[in-house]
């Protein structure tokens, strides 16, 4: 008999779907450092780090189908990413003046708004606010939340409802 509770699958499936997620931005960073082809990046992630110990680091285990679907549509919709994630920074900050992993940490982040409509905008925004944390203690967490709210307003137009939880829309 199992101990496994359906609270505790659940718990484990969202643990699976972060631990892609974190692995996708990784491998998108690592995508656009080294002009590796997505499909060698994803077979090195599969075979070599999700679920492995590295010097010490235990890489947990991910949901590869999310992870490989969030990395080639990354790269396959790359252009039109960045165009939207531009339209939503100021004119000062360009999306090419920004660090290599905030660029990933967005353009995943847009990616999974636009083309991942089983997944709550929210969860996309939460997700990516915790990636940009993993990696950044200044301002960057706050902008990678100011651009995917604001994309999440555009591309899933009244997914976030008025932005407050419960009770009746504001008037």
């Amino acid at each position: 008999m199992s101990d496994e509770t359906p609270h505790s699958r659940a718990v484990a499936g969202t643990r699976r779907r972060s631990v892609a997620r974190l692995a996708a931005v990784q491998a998108l960073y690592q995508i656009d450092l080294s002009g590796a082809k997505p499909e060698a990046v994803i077979a090195e992630f599969l075979k070599h780090r999700l679920g492995r110990e590295i010097d010490g680091e235990h890489y947990g285990e991910a949901d590869t189908a999310l992870f490989g679907d969030i990395v080639r549509g990354t790269v396959e919709h790359q252009a039109d990413l960045d165009r939207a994630i531009s339209a939503a920074l100021t004119p000062d900050w360009p999306l090419d003046r920004l660090e290599t992993v905030l660029r990933a940490i967005l353009r995943a982040g847009a990616y999974e708004l636009m083309a991942r409509g089983d997944v709550p905008a929210r969860v996309a925004i939460s997700e990516y606010l915790d990636i940009a944390h993993a990696f950044f203690a200044g301002k960057e967490p706050g902008l990678v939340n100011g651009v995917l709210d604001s994309l999440a307003h555009v591309l899933r137009p009244g997914d976030l409802g008025d932005g407050r939880r419960g009770g009746p829309p504001a008037q």
